[in-house]
């Protein structure tokens, strides 16, 4: 099932829901119109109990430019109301909505700003060959805010403020060995490679998924009393679902189990 939400594309087949850019001649650089659809993709697949893992990409030469400075149609960061200084911290996907859900980066051409940014919110990097990585904000006098507080835990000190610091651009190679990409791949079969990923998160129930990832997440913040204590919660409304009962009884049968996502 396909859905043309103007400059992003939501598409959901077989609990997997592939979430394109479609603004290639700015080469997705995010404009005010455009953030408002993203917003409105990833709320879809937030909300949706269908879809439970994403892939994110872009059409054409780049994954995502980051922001268009020239924007007409508003804030690439998007409008929301609030005061000057009053205004929501957390209001898209790359400034750290909670979603659980496992999401795929295929990056297949520039990734730079906002799109590394978004990066550093995904469990999975595959990159193209011709893919592209860089945080330029401080070339043109702009500090970078939520990358930074990000790509050190992600990649480690030194590679996070070479990269943060110069500006500069790295291909997909340099970004598999500081462990930026998972892996890189033929362009050709950057999305077969997504989708195969994909594929084998499916086969794993999705609330444990969830729940694994939440504990990923949050647990780090936590001292590791409270850590393993809000651990052993989340298993057990875990293990009081219909996924868990079915996983047992598919254990005991010796069979695949079938997940329901409840």
């Amino acid at each position: 099932m396909t859905d043309p939400a103007g400059l992003v594309d939501y598409a959901l087949d077989d609990h997997v829901a592939t979430i394109t850019y479609r603004r290639p001649d700015r080469l997705n650089a995010i404009d005010g119109a455009m953030r408002r659809d993203i917003n409105a993709a990833f709320d879809r697949f937030r909300g949706d109990d269908d879809a439970w893992v994403a892939i994110v990409t872009g059409s054409g030469r780049a994954f995502c430019a980051g922001a268009d400075l020239r924007s007409e149609t508003g804030n690439p960061a998007g409008d929301f109301p609030g005061s000057f200084w009053e205004r929501p911290t957390v209001n898209s996907f790359e400034s750290g909505w909670e979603i659980f859900k496992p999401v795929i980066a295929a990056v297949n051409g520039y990734c730079l700003g906002y799109g590394l940014t978004l990066l550093t919110w995904c469990d999975f990097v595959i990159a193209s060959e011709r893919a592209s990585f860089a945080f330029p904000e401080v070339t043109v006098g702009i500090p970078t805010i939520v990358g930074a507080l990000r790509l050190p835990q992600r990649i480690g000190w030194h590679h996070a403020m070479e990269l943060l610091l110069t500006g500069e651009r790295i291909d997909a190679a340099r970004a598999a060995e500081i462990g930026l990409a998972g892996r890189v791949v033929p362009h050709e079969s950057l999305m077969d490679e997504a989708r195969a990923l994909a594929g084998r998160l499916t086969k794993a129930a999705p609330l444990a998924q969830r729940a694994t990832k939440e504990m990923a997440v949050r647990g780090p913040a936590m001292g590791p009393v409270d850590a393993i204590r809000f651990g052993e919660t989340m298993r057990r409304v875990a293990a009081a679902t219909e996924d868990a009962a079915e996983g047992a009884t598919a254990a005991r049968e010796r069979r695949a189990p079938v997940w329901r996502g409840r």
